[in-house]
């Protein structure tokens, strides 16, 4: 087929020449042909010799333009994966926009995660500050994870620039909004802006939706690359943190000691002690029903009233009907439970643990609240540090245990139930502590 175009064009080339000869000769031999006439022709015939040429050659060497196409974009997509290694962050969404910039006809390109502007570069740099929060449209865009065009009137601009949501009237009115997503969740976004609305076309959304699912697939590399990092990381502290050598020893001399004064009750304990090991061993990876979970939390407990005396502990339940089939990694009540015996236990007197659970919304809640000493904020303030930055642990409250531990149960929820999952401290001073754990979306996996 395309041998077949060569010929026609070139045939047609053969002929534009032939005509251009033909008027000169014309000219020349005073044939009735005005010079002005032949220059029209002439100059009509070049152009169209031009473009048949261009046709041409786009025929004859289809490989080459192809072959430049692809390596653009091939180093396009090199060079922004190198800055994605790190994933959203400010630094490397500013160098992935001046990157993109000129791959597009935008005047400027911003990026940003699902609450802030991340990076802003091009024309208006000012109006959108990194930092700043996230538009409205720019909010249903990541909400509905669909690709959206915008152009705002010069009222809308104005009321912006009174609500304090941008830094001045001068902003870019039109804009494709494209989201980021990482397993088919919207993570952020990447908004290109322009002058004018009539510059939106097929072909910049387009290259919009190509280099949105680009940066999406490189999120998802990174996002994967994490989790199987924090998978080794975690396996390792939960053994580290369920193994803890004081209990080990402590739980020990219990057992002995009741050998003696209490045989019947010391290979119950014995018992309990070698199925609760037993369930540590088998690794941290594990799902498991919450009722399992809480079973095993109450077998810890049996240790510690062994230890302490059944009234120095109170350990209540309240579930919500239903959630006790909730599948949940291991290891994420027992130690919230055990970090509330080691650190929160008054000289004197009971200490009341009552765990929680219920649904809100698609997520669900596992409250972990007792009436122990509490914390003040700078030391919730530090456990925070701890449970988010691990490289903070061994100088934070979690010297003792705490930081290690709720790290990891911090580690294991956001990898099994996504970003919008997490760990939530509040604490008083000799009122008590709460530790709330979100898992997102668990409650719709009950109804699948």
């Amino acid at each position: 087929m395309e041998e077949q175009n060569n010929d026609r064009r070139f045939f047609l080339l053969f002929l534009l020449i032939l005509l251009l000869v033909i008027v000169t000769l014309m000219v020349v031999l005073g044939w009735g042909i005005t010079m002005q006439s032949a220059l029209a022709t002439g100059i009509v015939g070049a152009a169209l010799a031009v473009v048949v040429v261009l046709g041409g050659l786009s025929l004859i060497y289809p490989d080459t333009l192809r072959s430049r196409a692809t390596e653009r974009t091939l180093r396009v997509a090199s060079n922004t994966l190198d800055h994605m290694r790190n994933g959203l962050s400010p630094e490397s969404c500013e160098a992935v926009c001046k990157l993109l910039l000129p791959e597009t006809e935008a005047q400027a390109l911003s990026m940003c995660d699902t609450k802030e502007v991340l990076a802003y570069v091009g024309e208006d740099a000012g109006a959108y500050p990194s930092g700043s929060p996230n538009g409205t449209r720019v909010d249903e865009t990541i909400k509905s994870g669909r690709l959206q065009t915008f152009q705002y009137t010069r009222a809308e601009i104005k009321r912006f620039e009174e609500e304090g949501r941008i830094k001045n009237s001068k902003v870019l009115p039109a804009g494709i909004i494209a989201p980021l997503t990482v397993q088919n969740k919207a993570v952020g976004a990447i908004t290109f802006y322009y002058r004018y609305g009539r510059s939106i076309d097929r072909t910049q959304i387009a290259i919009a939706r190509g280099l949105a699912n680009l940066l999406s697939t490189q999120l998802t590399s990174y996002e994967l690359d994490q989790q199987a990092e924090l998978t080794a990381r975690a396996e390792v502290k939960a053994l580290q943190a369920q193994i803890n050598p004081h209990f080990l020893f402590n739980t020990l001399n219990t057992i002995a000691s009741l050998i003696r004064t209490d045989p019947a009750k010391a290979r119950v304990l014995l018992r309990d002690f070698a199925a609760f090991y037993r369930q540590t061993l088998e690794g941290s990876e594990q799902m498991l029903p919450l009722s399992r979970e809480l079973e095993q939390t109450r077998r810890y407990l049996t240790f510690e009233h062994a230890r302490f005396g059944e009234d120095r502990i109170v350990e209540t339940e309240h579930i919500e009907q239903g959630l006790e089939r909730l599948l949940v990694p291991s290891f994420v009540v027992q130690p919230i439970v055990e970090n509330a015996v080691r650190h929160a236990m008054r000289d004197e007197g009971a200490l009341h643990i009552d765990v929680h659970a219920v649904r809100d919304g698609e997520d669900v809640l596992i409250a972990v609240t007792d009436d122990g000493v509490g914390m003040d904020s700078e030391t919730i303030k530090k456990l925070l540090e701890a449970i988010e930055k691990p490289h903070t642990i061994e100088s934070g409250p979690s010297s003792k245990g705490t930081g290690i531990a709720l790290r990891n149960v911090a580690e294991r929820v956001k990898r099994f139930y996504g970003p919008d999952s997490g760990i939530e401290v509040v604490s008083k001073v000799d009122k008590g502590t709460q530790i709330a754990l979100r898992l997102g979306g668990a409650a719709a996996t009950l109804e699948s």
